[in-house]
């Protein structure tokens, strides 16, 4: 298993895209479009270009899952499309953890000091795992930033960094 930046490659854009649809419409049954979310189609401009960052994780060259780092400005980041097959969740691989972690240290050394986040819901697993590494919920209405996210029945959660 390796996690790395993403580069452009066909095979690993179709695999992500698979990762997500997964993710989000079989597994939690959200019935989100890709359509909704084109910025998977532009990691490069969308992400990379803007002094963020998108990583992917890799067993035997296919994507098992993906995290991305989006700044707002010179403080603010999100957290975002933070995907994992089930298979590589938990004890032992805890792969969520290893891309959280890819994420923090990046988050960390370019100096950026909040980090905010949307998760449907339904997603309770999701909310332990975020409160667990110190992510607090806040209102919709307190968020301080504005960004695009397409489930619109989330919790937003923030993290202040060291």
């Amino acid at each position: 298993m390796e996690i790395v930046k993403y580069k452009e490659n066909s095979q690993h854009l179709a695999e992500l895209v698979d990762l997500i649809n997964y993710c989000q419409n079989i597994e939690a049954d959200l019935d989100i479009k890709m359509a909704e979310q084109s910025d998977v189609f532009n990691i490069k401009s969308y992400y990379q270009d803007n002094n963020g960052e998108f990583w992917i994780a890799l067993k035997e060259n296919r994507v098992v899952g993906s995290i991305a780092l989006l700044p707002i400005n010179n403080e603010v980041v999100v957290l975002k499309k933070f995907f994992t097959y089930p298979e590589f969740r938990g004890d032992p691989i805890r792969l969520g953890a290893q891309l959280f972690e890819t994420f923090l240290q990046y988050a960390l050394n370019a100096d950026f000091n909040r980090v905010v986040l949307d998760t449907p819901e339904n997603e309770k697993r999701s909310h332990f795992f975020y409160e667990k590494n110190g992510f607090r919920q806040i209102d919709k209405e307190k968020l301080d930033i504005s960004y695009p996210f397409p489930d619109r029945d989330s919790r937003i959660y923030e993290k202040y960094l060291p």
